[in-house]
């Protein structure tokens, strides 16, 4: 771990960017430019200390996932991602293996689509990045893979109608299916199919039956428990040899779906449910 050159390295990338770059308001002007070290460690979900202390070159070995993590928030490129691995220590993730890194290109599109619930999934369903409003709909994600919470956490349904249970498991094990036969060497993927197949018989029964595509339907409907039934579009749009998907979910005008999105972008992430206390 080279602390010298990666204290300098996170410094110098995070001086290049501005609030507006990644999402976050401008607020008061600014005596010195680019984030400041607690909106990076906020974007890379750790602790402002730790973050200070890697800038400082007193910060301890970070984990793969923390250097996944600051590689997103700093919006590094696929070249810049491999140098921060080198710096760290460690070796960046192999071709044709997912790494979880999102282009910067991608974060930005998410990031300026405001009104919209917008996330960033692998293919193999983790969660990589998520708008304010993807958060409000869904709850915070990042960092969890869906399919294994689907058939892990069976309590977590609870925000799609139970008749739509069935089409949702058959469609996760079934792009899961089709994800390990396109990249057979990809661990991740691999290590998730042996967990669900030992842990979870009902994922087990829909594995066997080797099921490749299944269509979802349009709208997908949400049981919020703040707005009530969302009935959302739902636009998949793929992210060229990366092996990542941004999913926008949006309302039709002049339904009442429309309007209880704009009631969601409202109150944002505000606590509405009523008190028990």
């Amino acid at each position: 771990m080279n602390r010298a050159e990666l204290a300098d390295f996170l410094r110098r990338a995070r001086t290049r960017l501005s609030p507006s770059d990644v999402g976050l308001a401008t607020g008061a002007r600014r005596r010195t430019p680019g984030l400041r070290r607690e909106e990076v460690a906020q974007l890379a979900g750790m602790s402002t200390d730790y973050y200070t202390r890697l800038e400082q070159r007193r910060g301890s070995h970070p984990s793969r996932q923390m250097l996944g993590a600051l590689a997103r928030a700093l919006r590094l490129t696929d070249a810049e991602r491999d140098h921060l691995f080198h710096l760290a220590g460690d070796e960046p993730p192999r071709p044709g293996t997912s790494s979880g890194h999102v282009r910067p290109g991608l974060l930005m599109i998410l990031d300026r689509l405001h009104d919209l619930p917008a996330a960033v999934l692998s293919d193999w369903g983790e969660s990589l990045a998520q708008n304010t409003m993807s958060i409000a709909l869904s709850g915070d994600l990042t960092g969890v893979n869906l399919i294994r919470r689907w058939f892990a956490q069976p309590e977590t349904r609870a925000m799609f109608p139970p008749e739509n249970h069935e089409m949702h498991g058959r469609a996760h094990v079934a792009g899961l299916r089709a994800v390990t036969a396109a990249r057979p060497d990809d661990p991740g993927p691999a290590a998730l199919v042996a967990e669900l197949r030992a842990g979870s018989a009902e994922f087990e029964e829909l594995w066997r039956s080797h099921e490749v595509v299944v269509r979802r339907p349009s709208p997908k409907r949400f049981l919020h428990p703040v707005v009530g039934t969302l009935d959302l579009d739902c636009e998949v749009l793929l992210s060229d040899g990366h092996g990542q998907q941004l999913v926008v979910h949006s309302a039709r005008p002049g339904t009442d779906t429309y309007e209880r999105l704009e009631l969601l972008r409202v109150i944002g992430l505000q606590d509405l449910s009523p008190s028990t206390g």
